[in-house]
Formats: C-alpha cells, sequence, structure tokens
C-alpha cells in the first residue's frame, strides 16, 4: 500500500526518507495493531535474510519521514504503535529522532535489531517499548550464517544490555536446518536461558525470497525428533513461541 495513496498532507520540505513502510500489521509487535518502518544499510550478509534489497545503506523508496508522520497522526485511535525494522535500523542516525516523534504522536515503539552496534541500541532505550532481538546462531558459528566476522561480538553485549535494563524484548532465532542442527539449536537455547532471556521465538525460515540464491526454493521440513526437541525447549523459557 502506497503512502502516497492514503495521505492528503502537503509534502514537508524536509530530505530524511525512509526504505519501506508496511501501514498495517498483527505480527510484528506483539499484542499491538502496528505499522512498520523499514530502515535500509546492514553490515551483514544473512543467507537467508528475507528483504536483501534493504542491504545496501541509502536505499530508500522515496518516501518521505513526513509523509510517514502525516499517516500516522491520521490513524491515531486506531494503530497501538509503529515498529522500525530494516535492513539494520540502529546504523540509521536518525532513529532515536525519528522514534521520538512517533511517542509524541502517542504510539508505543518498536524495534527489530541485530545487535550488532550495543552503543547505539543504548541510545534508544529511552525511547523504545519493545525490542526484538535477532540471535543467529551460537557465538562460534555466527559468521557462517551472518557472511561476515564483523559486530559480532556486539550482539552479545546488547543480549546482556536488554537483560540489564529490564526493557520489555524478546530473543528470536531464525531456523534453516541447512544451516544449524538441532543439537546447535538446543545449545543455543540453554545458552540464552542461562543469559536470563525469559521469552524465546524460534521462527522456522520461509525461503520463497532469500538472499542466498541457492536455499531460495528450498525446503526447510522439520526434523523427525521435533517433538522432543520442542518439550526440550519448553522447559528452558518462560514464554516459547514457535512460528512456523
Amino acid at each position: 500500500m502506497s503512502i502516497d495513496a492514503v495521505v492528503r498532507k502537503p509534502v514537508s520540505a524536509t530530505c530524511l526518507r525512509v526504505a519501506g513502510f508496511t501501514p498495517f500489521t498483527t505480527i510484528d509487535f506483539p499484542k499491538r495493531l502496528a505499522a512498520v518502518v523499514f530502515l535500509s544499510g546492514c553490515p551483514w550478509r544473512c543467507q537467508y535474510c528475507h528483504n536483501p534489497e534493504l542491504i545496501k545503506k541509502g536505499t530508500t523508496d522515496g518516501l518521505l519521514w513526513a509523509d510517514v508522520l502525516a499517516y500516522l497522526h491520521e490513524r491515531q485511535g486506531w494503530l497501538d504503535g509503529v515498529v522500525f525494522s530494516g535492513g539494520e535500523p540502529t546504523l540509521n542516525p536518525h532513529l532515536p529522532k525519528m522514534m521520538t516523534d512517533v511517542r509524541a504522536l502517542g504510539f508505543a515503539v518498536g524495534l527489530h535489531t541485530g545487535g550488532m552496534f550495543p552503543e547505539r541500541l543504548k541510545t534508544c532505550l529511552a525511547q523504545v517499548d519493545w525490542i526484538g532481538l535477532d540471535i543467529k546462531a551460537l557465538p562460534q558459528n555466527y559468521h557462517r550464517v551472518v557472511g561476515r566476522k564483523r559486530f559480532l561480538d556486539g550482539v552479545w553485549r546488547s543480549l546482556e544490555l536488554l537483560v540489564k535494563a529490564k526493557v520489555d524484548f524478546e530473543c528470536r532465532t531464525t531456523v534453516i536446518w541447512s544451516l544449524m542442527s538441532t543439537s546447535e539449536l538446543l545449545a543455543l537455547a540453554e545458552l540464552l536461558a542461562a543469559k536470563g532471556v525469559a521469552r524465546y521465538a524460534i521462527q522456522m525460515g520461509r525461503l520463497n525470497h532469500c538472499l542466498d540464491e541457492k536455499l531460495q526454493g528450498s525446503m526447510n521440513p522439520l526434523p523427525e525428533t521435533w517433538p522432543e526437541i520442542e518439550a526440550r525447549l519448553r522447559t528452558l523459557f518462560p514464554k516459547l513461541e514457535i512460528r512456523y
């Protein structure tokens, strides 16, 4: 849905643009009806990335931030929140101000992040109501999934930051069985539980649109031992969600 189809206010002179906008979602911000603002740029190259067009920094769809705010103003009372996603939204230096703009309209603020920049994440905590932190793999296997060896330590510092800050957050892991074994998933879950994670979501990867063409269109069937694995996972976290 194009913002131009719903906004009837004059376009602002500001040059700040976003990479994409979803005006309505029920799945990206727990227990809230929300809109999603996509910001471009990401230092990683996750094989199963479902937004590969947002990897390059500076990518936009020509949509002005002022027009997004105009749309949100008209949806006060209808939407509960706004989620910033990407790419990696914390790469954008304007993110804290954009969050402030959204809060000024009375919306809750959500953030999807890979956690590679803990200092930038820290600057957002005062403005954010919920964070979805992507945990890709065990520390020693991270580079295998993200395709890079940079910024890996930042993920675990971000996790520590969120646990100590007592902010509402979930960790979530996208599972592609060709990239992660069942034993690795269990080991990762045990590590997260030991670090104080209370809410964990496991997302079964969908490979109909992803960065790695070799994965595109391939199947990702559950292993035969999945019932036993799920039972073990449910003993580790107060809240566990499996997203198929």
